[in-house]
């Protein structure tokens, strides 16, 4: 058997930024959900963290994450956050001009009525100074289908122009 990936919706912000990416009234007719962003934020203070929220709730949300630094350090933070799933990164906007961080976010059985596993990765750069690489396994503990996601930037600030995600749905077939 062979997955298939069909796009669901593609978001590219546009010219003002955006507070927020969302793919809401995401149909039941796949087997696993999976999203990729290319994303940059106006936030000035440093790395952004991208906190992903499940159909508009704030709870039942954790996660365990391995980050590595430039390389070299590497950390483990765990995450039991009731704001969504943090710690998979984008760009911040005093970073190399137009350099965007990347991440994938992949959902089997969205819907289950069992809880919800999330695997994460994502990388980004400071191509003077800094790269970030983390690996995360996060959970959502509900038992609705996932039928809307939401990416916001955990640091502040807003999505800029040309930050972009896609949504996939996978099927066996």
């Amino acid at each position: 058997m062979a997955n298939t990936y069909t796009p669901i919706a593609t978001v590219t912000v546009g010219a003002g930024g955006a507070s927020n990416i969302t793919f809401s009234s995401i149909p039941a007719t796949y087997t696993d959900l999976y999203l990729v962003y290319s994303l940059r934020s106006s936030f000035t203070g440093g790395w952004q963290t991208v906190l992903t929220e499940i159909n508009s709730t704030t709870t039942n949300y954790t996660s365990r994450t391995l980050v590595g630094y430039d390389g070299g350090t590497v950390e483990s933070l765990v995450s039991t956050s009731n704001a969504g799933l943090v710690y998979h990164y984008a760009t911040y906007s005093s970073a190399t001009a137009s350099t965007f961080g990347s991440g994938s976010l992949y959902f089997p059985n969205y819907t289950s009525s069992n809880n919800k596993s999330i695997s994460m990765d994502s990388v980004t750069e400071n191509n003077s100074s800094t790269t970030i690489a983390a690996l995360t396994a996060g959970l959502w503990a509900n038992s609705n289908a996932i039928t809307q996601l939401k990416l916001t930037a955990g640091a502040g600030g807003n999505w800029v122009q040309y930050s972009t995600a896609t949504l996939y749905g996978i099927k066996n077939t």
